[in-house]
């Protein structure tokens, strides 16, 4: 079993610096809440990691059938509740492709691969809210 560990330093007011994977990051809240906005809140990250893990995972096996595109973004929206705690309890991600002659087979294939398989974010996130996804090809 692997283990990772974050810690979070108080640096003032609402003010904390997280040290990731030797990269330091500033997190802090708005000025109507006592923080001076040095930094993004904690809960988009959640978002980044999704993105973020799902979009190497797509470009990795993309790469290994040989398929170029020219571009591609991943966006994540998260709907948040209303009541608080405030948490996600639904997230949209949006994988959009650039390139000519894209295969689609390919795309949901690799898109199917991350999401089931190999993103651990995606897996972890399952089990705690609705995720779904769309894809956008835009033809070069």
């Amino acid at each position: 079993m692997s283990q990772e560990t974050v810690a979070v330093k108080w640096l003032d007011n609402m003010a904390f610096e997280a040290e990731v994977n030797g990269h330091k990051i500033i997190i802090d809240a708005v000025e109507s809440v006592g923080g001076k906005d040095r930094g993004p809140r904690p809960k988009p990250f959640m978002l980044v990691a999704l993105a973020g893990c799902t979009g190497m995972d797509v470009v990795s096996i993309l790469a290994k059938m040989r398929v170029e595109l020219k571009d591609f973004k991943v966006s994540v929206t998260g709907d948040l509740t209303e009541e608080h705690p405030k948490h996600f309890y639904k997230m949209v991600v949006k994988y959009e492709f650039w390139g000519k002659d894209l295969p689609m087979d390919k795309l949901e294939k690799a898109i199917n691969l991350s999401e089931e398989r190999y993103c651990g974010v995606s897996v972890s996130y399952k089990k705690a809210m609705e995720i779904t996804s769309e894809i956008v090809v835009h033809e070069e």
